[in-house]
């Protein structure tokens, strides 16, 4: 009786490698709370009360590797002072700003954002703590400190203004009032500005290769026809897949959250305080918000997925449309050097395609130039010489190898 009971405690303790890990982690929360001690005492108001808040979070955790290490009667290190990499951040915060140290901290909170999703060790809860510091610093860093009217700098309204239901805003609203702000979220315009670009180029560069050998009309047809439907069905496959991919994994990402929300409201509510705390709201108005919002579900989970994941739900993407739009617009870009050798040959065929290639390229690049809010000509320009970069080069090398090719 004695022996079994003393096997089956020692079944129970942890590994070397486990130990190790707990007190590599418990080093890594420790620093983290040390890091954030010291961007807080580079702060005031209510920006240093949210990073002290974030530094008890990353004591809360340290605790509980401690605990587990206690509890498995191994020694519990005693505290480091500060390292280099924490006196550093201190210091650029302090001489310089915490706005030129946030995207340096947010980058590796983003990296460490799913450190304990599949530790069986971790306490519960620890997997949303982390993702959420990330989320917090991105919020801090976009809205700035509080300018003493409860508004983040440059914003025009607070979070639960000018909203449709419990504090969303209204982005229809929004549109119509300005119109700059609307784009196509649906990736149809994105694959179709890609597919125009991409057919006039490729194509360019495969019918110049051919008429640099010298090959016949025939032959330079041919091969224009089969580069644009060859590469107008490629992209329209490879948009769809990657469309779909993209789709399927946010939907995933909002299916996490409402689960997130169905189970753990309360801490979802203190997340959505934190964020609109970061932004520059004070902690009232922030709590008063979140609070409305949290009351409507669906606006709830609406607005959880725009403020921590950064997606419109209603906007997610659509795999057939940007598979369509990709498909056309790289056939009619294809198009161009091909029209001219349907109703021609030799020379003429050859400097129309040219001509046109040059004019089509110049009016893509002016309408992505257009479209960015850029200079047209620049952009033009830029169009220009990569596309005849590229069918410089193809027919170059055409003229080298086509005869024997040809033969």
């Amino acid at each position: 009786m004695s022996d079994h009971s003393s096997r089956d405690v020692q079944d129970d303790e942890p590994d070397r490698p486990t130990v190790r890990r707990w007190r590599d982690l418990l080093a890594s929360e420790r620093k983290a709370a040390q890091l954030y001690d010291r961007l807080a005492d580079a702060e005031r108001g209510e920006r240093a009360e949210i990073l002290r808040e974030l530094a008890s979070v990353e004591r809360r955790h340290a605790a509980h590797w401690e605990r587990r290490l206690v509890d498995a009667g191994q020694r519990v290190p005693p505290p480091s002072g500060p390292g280099l990499r924490t006196r550093t951040m201190g210091l650029a915060a302090r001489r310089l700003s915490l706005d030129r140290v946030l995207p340096l901290i947010e980058r590796a909170e983003r990296g460490d954002a799913g450190l304990y999703d599949a530790d069986p060790d971790a306490a519960p809860g620890m997997a949303d703590d982390e993702r959420g510091h990330a989320r917090t610093l991105a919020a801090m860093r976009r809205g700035g400190a509080p300018d003493g009217s409860g508004r983040a700098p440059g914003s025009r309204r607070s979070a639960g203004t000018g909203s449709t239901g419990a504090g969303t805003p209204d982005a229809s609203r929004i549109g119509r009032r300005e119109p700059w702000h609307r784009g196509d979220r649906s990736g149809a315009l994105r694959a179709g500005i890609f597919g125009v670009s991409d057919g006039l180029v490729s194509n360019t560069a495969l019918v110049m290769g051919f008429a640099g050998s010298g090959a016949p009309r025939s032959t330079v047809l041919l091969a224009g026809v089969a580069g644009l439907l060859a590469g107008a069905f490629s992209m329209a496959a490879g948009e769809y897949v990657s469309m779909s991919g993209q789709r399927e994994m946010f939907e995933r990402e909002i299916a996490l959250e409402a689960a997130e929300l169905r189970d753990k409201p309360e801490e979802e509510l203190e997340e959505l305080v934190l964020l609109y705390r970061a932004k520059g709201l004070p902690a009232a108005q922030a709590r008063e918000i979140a609070e409305r919002i949290m009351s409507d579900s669906d606006v709830a989970l609406d607005t959880l997925a725009r403020e921590e994941l950064g997606l419109d739900p209603a906007a997610l993407g659509s795999p057939w449309g940007a598979a369509f739009s990709s498909l056309v617009a790289f056939a009619i870009g294809a198009a161009v050097v091909v029209v001219p050798y349907l109703v021609a040959g030799g020379t003429a065929a050859f400097a129309t395609a040219v001509g046109l290639a040059l004019a089509a390229m110049v009016a893509v690049g002016a309408g992505i130039g257009v479209l960015n809010g850029r200079g047209p000509w620049r952009s033009a320009l830029r169009q220009v010489v990569a596309g005849a970069l590229a069918a410089g080069v193809t027919y170059v090398i055409g003229g080298l190898i086509g005869t024997q090719v040809v033969g």
